[in-house]
């Protein structure tokens, strides 16, 4: 049988170090895989647009490490799990990290990679952030008809006694609960927060601001914002029906909704009798919380399985001729 595996292969040069991978060498490294990590943001240019992003006051005389061979070294290292400042004590000497951040010598140290990240402000943080926009619209070759931006805030576990963190009683521990942002597999916005807060706080700004943007690049693109109950706050969903944003948003359960669905659910739970099967069919209707200003159409998942009745239910002012495909969407749901 011929042998197709092909037994070595060569990554671009840096200055004499010739870069090559072969499957015969010795224990060299653990981490050869940052040299893909590396070509990757080489071809986006993500790093370099992210350095340009954060001011950098050091005296170029006294300038041992660029402030992009920083960010490189420790956004490599957290992308290989390295999330600890002290792992860089071991990894500044490592070949591959080395090669990955295009420097032959030794890389950065602990104090001076802390440095780096402590002179991050608010400002860089907004302009980073931009840089994340702008990586995002330039992907599309042609203008998209539908953007789903999917918000969701979640637990980002603490062990030590950082600043800002709180006992959260959902998860259970104490941690931090950061705001994402996607849009399909690509990440917009991660928005680090205490955890003593309101899930959906400042989801409203950030939404105003993705749209925007958006609208700016593509004046005619339809925006679906989608989350889970959490953010179900009727000034958000008023904000959407103003500015002409489709919405798909989990809503709680409570008596007032669980009564509407009452005579389907036992149609449901008869059919699970009959069968033995697990069930599951959609119910739709209108409904208004005390504090809406208007009606709004709900649609109600209703499941039967052998653990009981889990009925849920969303919030939607999607046209009613796309609703059947949009109810397989809300990933929450």
């Amino acid at each position: 049988m011929t042998n197709c595996t092909q037994a070595a292969f060569d990554f671009p040069a840096l200055k004499r170090r010739r870069v090559q991978t072969e499957f015969s060498g010795g224990d060299i490294t653990s981490d050869g895989g940052v040299l893909l990590l590396r070509e990757i943001d080489r071809r986006l240019g993500l790093l370099q647009a992210v350095d340009v992003a954060i001011p950098d006051p050091r005296d170029p005389r006294y300038i041992a490490h660029s402030q992009l061979t920083l960010l490189r070294q420790r956004i490599y290292g957290i992308c290989l799990g390295y999330e600890d400042l002290n792992d860089h004590q071991t990894l500044r000497t490592d070949p591959a990290i080395q090669t990955s951040v295009e420097c032959d010598q030794l890389l950065g140290s602990q104090s001076t990679l802390c440095r780096l990240e402590n002179r991050i402000n608010r400002k860089a943080i907004v302009d980073i952030h931009r840089v994340l926009l702008d990586q995002f619209v330039a992907s599309f070759d042609t203008p998209p008809e539908e953007l789903i931006l999917d918000f969701d805030a979640t637990d980002d576990p603490v062990h030590g006694h950082q600043e800002g963190r709180f006992f959260h009683g959902y998860y259970n521990h104490h941690c931090f609960l950061p705001l994402y942002v996607f849009c399909g597999d690509q990440l917009l916005v991660s928005y680090l927060r205490p955890s003593q807060i309101d899930g959906a706080k400042h989801a409203w700004v950030i939404l105003a601001l993705l749209v925007k943007r958006f609208r700016q690049a593509w004046p005619d693109v339809r925006i679906i914002f989608r989350g889970d109950s959490g953010f179900c706050r009727h000034r958000m969903l008023n904000w959407c029906e103003r500015h002409g944003v489709n919405y798909i948003v989990g809503i709680a359960k409570n008596d007032a909704l669980l009564r509407q669905i009452a005579e389907p659910m036992s149609i449901v739970q008869q059919l699970y009798e009959l069968t033995g099967q697990k069930q599951r069919e959609f119910f739709r209707f209108h409904y208004a919380a005390c504090t809406w200003t208007k009606r709004r159409l709900v649609i109600a998942k209703l499941e039967i399985t052998a653990k009981g009745q889990n009925p849920r239910f969303i919030v939607t002012n999607l046209p009613q001729d796309k609703q059947w495909l949009y109810d397989h969407l809300y990933c929450g749901f």
